[in-house]
């Protein structure tokens, strides 16, 4: 089994960059469904495959687009993440997930992944190190029960602190996969 950590497309968010940060949940822009429409192209979806994919609107967006919206769970645990974490940075409005009871007014039909956590509220983008890595490595450990492989759509941050866990040293902010890029675990 495999998994994929995939970053959404290019977000209206970064239209007029750093100006629109504190957009609340900003879409894809149309370059990025086109970077999404090309890496369509390179994933082999099987039917036993499952998408795990934060509780934002442009990876939701980029989700379905890969997916037509099958085999896909929305989970805050994949949800934005500073890197690096530092309690003097705050979030920016553009990273506020989706209250839990809000995704079904939006993306109707979607399955969610509570996973039993009191974290939509706040999402895991400040919680402390140790708090993160502990439900991190519980999802990660759910990921490797199940039959298909794994694709996590998720956001730079998000995808480096995981590829750390993981066991990447020395990650820094260069190695962000960047707009619909990806990173591949094999034999996870």
């Amino acid at each position: 089994m495999d998994i994929t950590f995939i970053r959404h497309g290019h977000g209206e968010h970064l239209i007029d960059y750093p100006n629109r940060l504190n957009e609340l949940h900003p879409g894809l822009t149309e370059r990025g469904k086109s970077q999404v429409t090309t890496l369509c192209k390179q994933l082999k979806l099987d039917p036993h495959d499952i998408i795990l994919v934060s509780p934002t609107r442009r990876t939701i967006e980029t989700a379905l687009l890969l997916s037509a919206g099958e085999h896909l769970t929305i989970c805050p645990l994949v949800g934005p993440r500073m890197f690096p974490q530092n309690p003097k940075f705050v979030p920016f409005i553009c990273d506020q997930i989706y209250p839990k009871e809000e995704l079904d007014t939006q993306f109707p039909g979607l399955s969610v992944m509570d996973y039993g956590l009191e974290c939509w509220e706040e999402g895991i983008n400040r919680m402390d190190k140790h708090q993160f890595e502990v439900l991190a490595r519980g999802l990660l450990q759910w990921c490797r029960e199940q039959d298909g492989n794994i694709y996590i759509i998720s956001h730079d941050g998000t995808i480096t602190n995981y590829r750390i866990l993981l066991g990447e040293k020395g990650l820094s902010r260069r190695d962000f996969l960047g707009e619909a890029g990806m990173h591949i675990f094999k034999n996870f």
